[in-house]
C-alpha cells in the first residue's frame, strides 16, 4: 500500500478555560451542574449529576452481607431501586463486598467509601440473563457488563473505594480459539444482512464474548469520578451513544487482554481529567461502531475533551478507530503525560480499514510529553483489519476520509518515526498538521520516514 497525505503547517494558540454552572433538580434532590470546556472547536456545555444533597441510602439496610454474594447482591438490587425513586446515592461501606452484576438506574449514584471493594464474581453465570450490548463495535446480546447502565438519566459512580473484577473464567476466555472465532463470523454476518439485534445471541456454551466491565448505554448525565478500578474482562470504562458524560480523577489498573482505558463509542459531549490509567491496551480508545451497525445507528462520536491525565502503561495515548463507522469528529487532548518505560507504540494512532466507511476530523493533541515509542509520534493507517482480514470478507466497501490533525508541543524520547501515514492514493488524508513535535532520537530508516508523503513540513 503507498503513503498519501496532504499536509500544511501553521502555528496556533489553545487556551484551556471552564465555566462551571448548577441548577437544583428538586423533584429528585439532585443537582444538575454544567461545565464548559474551552477547546478549539465550539465544545457544548456538558450537563452531569452531583447527589450531594441526595439521600444516602447503606446497602445494609437491605441486608447485604461482606462475603455473602446473594445477600449483597440482592441488597445492591433493591437499594438501587430506592435511590432510583427518590433520586439518592447507593452506599457502600466499607470491607469487600462479593456481588454479581449491578444494574443502574436513572437518578442513582453508586458511592463507594473509602476502604470499600466491590468485588465482581468470575462466574458468567452471574451476568445472566444476557442484555442489549456490544462486541468491537456490533450490537448482540451478551452476558451483562459488570456494571451496567441502560437508557438511563442521571447516573453516577463515585466515592473513593475500588471496584475490582475476579479474573478466574476471563483469563480462560482471553484466548480467541476457533469456536469464539466462528461466534465472531456470525455476529458479524448478522449485523450485515441488518438482522434484529434481539436475534444475535451470544451467550452460548462457545463464543465466549468476554463483558465490559463498566457499560453506560444510552445514557444521559453521566458521572465518574474519584473509583478505583481494577481487573477487567474486556474494555473497562465504554460510554456507549451516550451523552453528556464526565470521567474524573478515576484510576484504573487493568493489564488483561482488550483492557482499554476509556472506549467513547457514538458518544457526544464529554470530558476526561485528572484521571490516571495503568492498563494493558490503549489509554483512550476513541470508537464509533463497526460497518452497517455504526451506519445503521447513523450517530458520530464527537466533542471529547481529554485533559491533566497521565498513562502509566498502555499501547497508545489516543487510538482512534478501528471501529469508527459512525464518524469522529472533534476530539481535544491537552496536557497529558505518559510516564518513562510506558514503551507505547504511538502516541496517536488513527487505524480504519476498506469496511469501515465513517470519517475522522479535527483531532487535536496539545502538551504531551513520553519516553521511548516501540513506533512513533503520530502513525495513520487505513488498511488495519487484524484477524478479520481472512477471517471474514469484504460486503460492503467504504473509504474513511481523514483530515485535520493537529499535534503540536509534543516531545518524546526515542522513536522510529515522527509522523508515518499510509493511506489509498483513491482517499488521501488531508490536512496534518505537526508544530514543535520533537523527539531526541529516531532510531533507524530515517530516511524513509516521510517516504511517499506529499508536500511534508516540519515546523520546530
Amino acid at each position: 500500500m503507498k503513503s498519501f497525505v496532504k499536509i500544511s503547517v501553521f502555528v496556533t494558540t489553545t487556551m484551556f478555560l471552564l465555566g462551571l454552572s448548577s441548577c437544583l433538580n428538586n423533584d429528585q434532590n439532585i443537582q444538575i451542574k454544567s461545565i464548559k470546556p474551552d477547546a478549539p472547536f465550539d465544545m457544548p456545555a456538558i450537563t452531569y449529576p452531583d447527589f450531594s444533597k441526595a439521600e444516602r441510602i447503606e446497602i445494609t439496610k437491605y441486608g447485604a452481607v461482606a462475603g455473602d454474594i446473594e445477600k449483597t447482591s440482592e441488597a445492591i438490587e433493591l437499594a438501587i431501586e430506592e435511590a432510583s425513586l427518590k433520586g439518592g446515592s447507593v452506599i457502600v461501606p466499607e470491607g469487600e463486598w462479593l456481588t454479581r452484576s449491578i444494574h443502574l438506574m436513572s437518578n442513582v449514584n453508586l458511592h463507594l467509601e473509602k476502604g470499600a471493594v466491590l468485588l465482581f464474581s468470575e462466574k458468567p453465570e452471574d451476568y445472566l440473563p444476557a442484555v442489549h450490548t456490544s462486541w468491537e463495535g456490533m450490537e448482540c446480546y451478551n452476558y451483562s457488563p459488570l456494571v451496567y447502565a441502560y437508557e438511563c438519566k442521571n447516573v453516577a459512580i463515585t466515592g473513593e473505594g475500588e471496584l475490582k473484577a475476579k479474573l478466574d473464567t476471563w483469563k480462560v476466555w482471553y484466548k480467541r480459539p476457533a469456536a469464539h472465532m466462528n461466534s465472531l463470523k456470525w455476529l458479524y454476518m448478522k449485523a450485515a444482512e441488518y438482522s434484529p439485534v434481539e436475534e444475535r445471541v451470544m451467550v452460548n456454551d462457545t463464543s465466549n464474548l468476554r463483558p465490559h466491565f463498566i457499560q453506560f448505554n444510552r445514557c444521559e448525565n453521566v458521572l465518574m469520578e474519584g473509583v478505583k478500578v481494577t481487573n477487567s474482562p474486556f474494555w473497562t470504562i465504554h460510554p456507549y451513544l451516550c451523552k453528556n458524560v464526565v470521567i474524573r480523577n478515576v484510576q484504573v489498573y487493568a493489564h488483561g487482554h482488550n483492557n482499554d482505558g476509556v472506549d467513547p463509542e457514538m458518544t457526544q459531549n464529554m470530558l476526561v481529567e485528572n484521571c490516571y490509567f495503568d492498563q494493558g491496551d490503549d489509554a483512550f480508545a476513541i470508537k464509533s461502531g463497526r460497518n452497517q451497525d455504526a451506519w445503521r445507528l447513523d450517530t458520530p462520536t464527537k466533542n471529547l475533551v481529554i485533559k491533566n491525565c497521565h498513562i502509566k502503561n498502555g499501547h497508545q495515548l489516543l487510538a482512534i478507530g478501528s471501529e469508527l463507522s459512525g464518524g469522529i469528529e472533534n476530539v481535544f487532548l491537552d496536557s497529558c503525560t505518559v510516564e518513562d518505560g510506558a514503551n507505547m507504540f504511538h502516541l496517536v494512532f488513527i487505524k480504519t480499514n476498506e469496511r469501515r466507511g465513517g470519517y475522522v476530523k479535527n483531532i487535536h493533541v496539545s502538551n504531551v510529553k513520553a519516553d521511548k515509542m516501540r513506533e512513533g509520534i503520530l502513525g495513520i493507517e487505513t488498511d488495519v483489519l487484524y484477524q478479520w482480514r481472512n477471517l471474514v470478507p469484504t460486503i460492503e466497501r467504504r473509504l474513511t476520509p481523514v483530515s485535520d490533525v493537529y499535534l503540536k508541543n509534543i516531545e518524546a524520547n526515542n522513536v522510529k518515526f515522527i509522523s508515518r501515514v499510509l493511506a489509498q492514493e483513491e482517499m488521501p488524508v488531508s490536512n496534518v498538521q505537526l508544530i514543535s513535535v520533537v523527539a531526541d532520537t529516531l532510531r533507524s530508516d530515517q530516511q524513509h520516514i516521510h517516504e511517499n508523503l506529499i508536500g511534508f513540513k516540519e515546523i520546530n
